[in-house]
């Protein structure tokens, strides 16, 4: 659904792109998390595994950092794989507050399993587009995400 906005066209073309790219990125994300769900993970406990997975270990800060949520999102997130036995908090022997969080056997397990059918799962929900159009995609939010931050105005 376009935008009812009467505005100049200019405006419109900005408020229908943001329209699509925000409907497109719901629908995507609501398909992946009831994906997910069946996995009995929510995304964001999905996201700290796979990071983990292929980055190795990080501190919950570069995990926030990197999966762009906050302080206290990561640490409920990974406060519930630690429970699950999915992850677990090493403190550093060199700087006590310095806490890496690393998967445990069991959360490698988990991802190693999950990931396939993850990637599986995006190959056919990105099989409507080629891939050239993925490509433009990803150079265009890729043009949008780094013109925002560039923009962004100082705290």
């Amino acid at each position: 659904m376009p935008t009812r906005h009467q505005g100049s066209e200019e405006e419109i073309a900005a408020l229908n792109a943001t329209i699509c790219l925000m409907r497109a990125a719901n629908t995507l994300q609501a398909h992946m998390a009831s994906l997910r769900t069946q996995d009995g993970m929510t995304m964001s406990q999905f996201a700290v595994l796979e990071a983990l997975f292929h980055l190795g270990p990080l501190c919950q800060n570069e995990l926030a950092e990197k999966l762009l949520v906050s302080g206290p999102n990561i640490t409920r997130v990974i406060d519930l794989l630690e429970r699950d036995g999915l992850v677990e908090r090493v403190r550093s022997r060199q700087d006590r507050r310095y806490i890496m969080i690393t998967l445990t056997e069991r959360g490698h397990t988990k991802i190693g399993e999950v990931f396939p059918r993850h990637v599986a799962e995006l190959l056919e929900a990105f099989s409507a587009m080629s891939p050239t159009e993925q490509e433009d995609l990803r150079e265009l939010c890729k043009k949008l995400g780094t013109s925002i931050l560039e923009r962004k105005l100082p705290s």
